[in-house]
């Protein structure tokens, strides 16, 4: 593998630097978002707990000692709770895109190493091309020894770009995978808060919050 890499020529180099890139921000982007994750039904048990035994405002501390995306958009909900609740869907509304954004950060940067890699290495392929017919002018034959050896080199530049691709796609589609999922528990569990406070409204077990 590495005399693959040897011979296949200077175009080898900025594809493995693609490489080194596109796994840097993968592995980033996989440390942050399995941070992100936490146990949403026992999160959403404890603010239910925390409402029901101390207002909105206990419910507020105990997002506070949580991390993740739900608990990010329910503190900026529930801190909210003293001017009501349309107020609260506002604060989720607007904490979602943020989460939603911080997520998604660098994921374009994935999808540039997936669409130059290839182009890298079709250029490199090219360059080999060109290079072999010149060795085949400055030979004056066009016997296979010749052609074989400069078109083998040359293509390798091509493969070597799209086993990049293909390494960086498989991770950005697992990291995509992960960000629908933590996007859909924001949304669920922001319903299911909005219609908590409201039946506890309804109730009359919010009035003293909001004094």
């Amino acid at each position: 593998m590495v005399q693959y890499f040897i011979d296949g020529g200077t175009f080898m180099w900025p594809i493995l630097g693609l490489l080194i890139f596109g796994l840097g921000f993968a592995l980033e982007r996989l440390y942050t978002l399995f941070r992100a994750s936490v146990n949403t039904k026992k999160f959403l048990h404890k603010v239910r707990t925390a409402l029901h035994e101390g207002g909105y405002k206990s419910a507020v501390e105990v997002c506070k000692k949580t991390r993740g995306p739900v608990a990010e958009i329910f503190h900026a909900g529930l801190s909210r709770m003293h001017r009501g609740i349309s107020a609260v869907e506002k604060g989720i509304e607007n904490a979602g895109s943020i989460e939603m954004a911080f997520l998604e950060k660098n994921m374009v940067w994935l999808s540039t190493v997936i669409s130059v890699a290839p182009m890298l290495g079709f250029t490199g392929t090219v360059a080999g091309m060109i290079r072999a017919f010149d060795d085949i002018k400055a030979a004056n034959d066009i016997s296979p020894a010749v052609v074989a050896g400069g078109i083998s080199v040359a293509l390798l530049t091509t493969l070597f770009g799209l086993v990049v691709a293909i390494i960086v796609q498989m991770l950005q589609n697992f990291l995509i995978s992960r960000v629908d999922k933590l996007i859909i528990d924001m949304e669920e569990n922001s319903v299911l808060l909005i219609d908590e406070l409201v039946e506890l409204e309804s109730k009359g077990k919010l009035e003293k919050d909001k004094k």
